[in-house]
């Protein structure tokens, strides 16, 4: 087995993990455990805690974001932007109902948690939306190119306050337990967002 498919193999185990717990609370022997190998193996990789989360957060930053452009920003097999979102959007419900009610987001569940301790998780976090960002604004622009959505929009702006808006309704549907504030932001943008 190579280095890499090792280091994929930790990296995808610990995503889970962190999923499941949190950064603070999965220990090192755990995530080992969960791939069945050495801890010298770990130390070959990663120098640190700190930098397994840098990777760790890059690492699922960039599955993310391929995935988030993939279905927004493909026009197959469904041409309107608008409809993409909103395909997207009840997507995550449905992850989020197949979690249990926890949060399916990594860099949402980790933000708050690792964003004071450690400033390059932090950054990694930060790029991670800010791409995501910009994602939801060329998705917006596409939607104003073909009409698709109100004329009166403005992309720049409207971009992060869905995001912001998805991950409020994410925080208050996994502390609750209830997809309720997903389905309500989703509503919301529906009525601002078609024509």
């Amino acid at each position: 087995m190579s280095e890499r498919t090792t280091k994929e193999r930790i990296l995808d185990a610990a995503e889970g993990l962190m999923l499941e717990k949190s950064f603070h609370s999965v220990g090192l022997n755990e995530i080992l455990a969960a791939v069945k190998v050495p801890k010298g193996s770990f130390y070959h990789h990663f120098e640190s805690k700190e930098q397994f989360g840098v990777e760790m957060l890059k690492h699922y930053v960039a599955d993310a974001t391929a995935y988030k452009t993939k279905l927004l920003l493909s026009p197959t097999p469904e041409p309107d932007p608008v409809q993409r979102l909103f395909i997207y959007l009840e997507s995550n419900i449905g992850r989020f109902l197949e979690n249990e009610g926890k949060c399916p987001c990594l860099v949402a569940k980790l933000a708050a948690e690792v964003g004071d301790f450690s400033e390059p998780m932090r950054e990694v976090l930060a790029e991670g939306i800010r791409s995501w960002i910009g994602i939801f604004e060329k998705l917006l622009q596409e939607g104003l190119a073909k009409g698709t959505i109100p004329a009166s929009t403005q992309p720049v702006q409207a971009a992060p306050l869905i995001l912001d808006l998805w991950n409020g309704a994410m925080q208050r549907a996994s502390t609750t337990r209830n997809a309720a504030p997903l389905r309500e932001a989703i509503i919301y943008l529906r009525s601002i967002l078609t024509s």
